[in-house]
Order: C-alpha cells, then structure tokens, then sequence
C-alpha cells in the first residue's frame, strides 16, 4: 500500500479544502494502491500522531468549502527545536511518525512558516512536497498563493460597502487590511475597490502627506476619503527607529488598538474631519473560495500528486506566470516576496491619483 501523509499548517483560507481535494482525487486516479493518511491540526497532528485514514468520500463536495477539514494550528518555526511542555523533541516526533506510518510522502499546505518546517523535514530526510498557501501572496518564488484571490475578494467587498456610508456622511475611513509584513491584499483589494489612499508596510508613510491627500480631496469638493491600510503600515518617522526605540516610544506613547486607530485620531486631529475605523479581520480568511482560486487550487494539486507519481520529492509547487512549476523546498524557505515600492503596478496605481502617502 503507497501511504501519503497530507496536513494543513498556519492560519486557514478559502482554499486549503480544495487543493487538498487536487492532491487526493489526481493520486487516487493515478494509483490503485493508495493510501491517505490526514493529520489533525497540522504540524501538531504529526507531532503527536493524531491522524486518521481518509477515505475518497471525504474529498467529495469540499471544492466549495472553506477552511480546512483536517483543521490547522500554528506551530513557530522558531520553538521546532524547543521541546514541549513534557519534554518532547519535536522535529524527533515528527519523524518518528512519519516511519512508524511507513509515509512515502508527506505533502504539506501552508505558508512562510509552514515552507521552512518543510524544509527542515526534508533536511531531516523526509520527502516532501509542499503546496503555496496564504491569502498574504508573500510566499517567494511563486506568483500567486491559493487564498489570495479570494481574501482580495472579501477586501475589496468591505471597501465596496464603505463607499456608500462614506460619501454619506462626508467621512473618512479607514479599512485596515490583514497584511503584517507585505502589502500584496491591501495593494490589491485598494485598487479594486477605489481606495483613495493605500498604506502598506513596505512603503512607510509621511501623515503630513496622507493629510495633504485628505485636504486635497475636500479642496476638490470631494467631501470622503477611503483609506485601505495594511495592519503591518508603518511611518517614515517609526521605520527610522531601531526595534528597541520602536518598543519604547509604544510604550510611553499612547496605547492604540492597531495602525488604523492611530492614523484615525491624527486624521481627525489635523483635519476636522471625522474618521472612522473598520476590520474586516478574520473575515477575510473565510467562506467560499472564489472560481479563480479554485481552479487554481485543482491545479496546484494535481501538479502535487504529479511529483510523487515522478517521485521528485523536496519542491513546492508554484505558479509562474500562467504555468504551475516546482521550485526545491531549499531555495524559498524563509523567504518573503514583498512588494516593490517602485513596481508597474505601484506607478500604475499612483497615476490614477492614488496616494501611498510617501509623496
């Protein structure tokens, strides 16, 4: 019996259901002898050998469904080489179940984290073959994340609907988009939405910039601003400062929930006008998938199950371009694919009159 190991790590998106269902309904097609063995809560499932046998009927009807049927956790890849609570040596766990299940594969769906993980199974001999999971589109060396277009999907309709309260109340508001390191979501959901002012982490701002751009609006008879700040959004005067001096001024200084809050209260300090924040938060990890994610996905997950046909252990699978590829565990781990502050789409933005508040 040829038994692969399947798992879900890090935060959960729309699509993780649907590639795993890629992975599972090309090996079941390609091998009569196949065996999946799905483990629960990620890394932890491995862990601590929490898995189960899936049969085929589980695979059936979860191309629509969000989240994850094997449910997720986060495990730092930074704490793999601590022990647990009892002792336990993690990455020796790990291993020590996928052999004791006599895995020939262990196919991982996850994110930056997740891919270094990956990779520190496959340098401890494991085969592996990983899949590109973020709604963040941070991983490198793949163009597009499943979970992406659908979280921009989401984004894009909290902006849509703000719209309409905004120009009604002659308000400014703030939509704080899930992006910590990268810009991609904000970057993207601003632009399709009609955001007026993008903040993202990789461009730190200047809030006498971001104000002229309000002022300039109003100057123009444009009573509303929309602002889609990426919760990672950082000023020029706090990108200047090393970690230490950061820490310190948040803490003498006043105590905002988040970016947006903090933006909210300059804005109506300098301006008058009132400002109002809104967080989609969590939001944008749910629900359905959109088409395009989901035909990815199919994609992604039958080109999974092709490297283990081949038997070429040790890729994540990526897009580049219009073509799915492979790329070694080893050159992308660790990596980020952050946005270019001088990119097409960041000039093409700008040209339209959108402000990043750095000029």
């Amino acid at each position: 019996m040829r038994r692969i190991g399947i798992l879900t790590s890090g935060g959960d998106c729309q699509s993780l259901n649907a590639t795993m269902r890629g992975v599972a309904k090309s090996l079941y097609k390609m091998f009569d002898d196949v065996e999946i063995v799905g483990f629960e809560d990620g890394y932890k499932g491995l862990m601590y050998a929490d898995y189960r046998v899936m049969k085929p009927y589980e695979f059936s009807g979860i191309l629509t469904l969000g989240g994850t049927i094997l449910g997720t956790s986060r495990q730092p890849f930074k704490m793999m080489r601590t022990p647990d609570e009892n002792g336990l040596d993690k990455v020796a766990a790990m291993k020590h179940t996928y052999y004791k299940l006599k895995l020939e594969c262990l196919v991982v769906l996850g994110g930056n984290g997740s891919q270094k993980t990956a990779n520190l199974l496959r340098e401890e001999g494991l085969n592996i073959v990983s899949l590109p999971k973020t709604i963040d589109n941070d991983l490198w060396g793949t163009d597009l994340t499943f979970g992406f277009h659908s979280a921009i999907d989401i984004a894009t309709n909290a902006i849509d609907c703000i719209h309409t309260t905004a120009a009604s109340h002659g308000r400014v508001f703030i939509v704080e988009i899930m992006g910590h390191k990268v810009g991609w979501l904000p970057l993207y959901a601003g632009i399709a939405g009609g955001a007026d002012i993008i903040l993202i982490p990789e461009i730190p701002y200047d809030i006498k910039v971001v104000v002229d751009a309000i002022k300039g609006r109003m100057k123009n008879g444009k009573n509303f601003t929309i602002l889609a700040v990426a919760e990672g959004a950082i000023s020029k005067e706090d990108a200047a400062l090393s970690k230490k001096e950061l820490k310190e001024k948040k803490k003498n200084g006043p105590t905002y929930p988040s970016v947006a809050y903090e933006l909210g209260a300059l804005i109506e300090e300098k301006t008058g006008q009132e400002a109002r924040v809104t967080v989609p938060g969590h939001m944008q990890r749910g629900g359905e998938p959109t088409p395009y994610d989901r035909v990815l996905a199919t994609r992604l997950g039958a080109e999974a199950a092709e490297l283990i046909r081949k038997k070429q252990y040790g890729y994540m699978v990526a897009v580049d371009g219009r073509k799915i590829t492979k790329i070694p565990l080893e050159d992308i781990a660790g990596k980020l694919k952050t946005v270019d502050p001088k990119s097409d789409i960041i000039r093409e933005a700008k040209s339209v009159g959108i402000s990043f508040g750095d000029e």
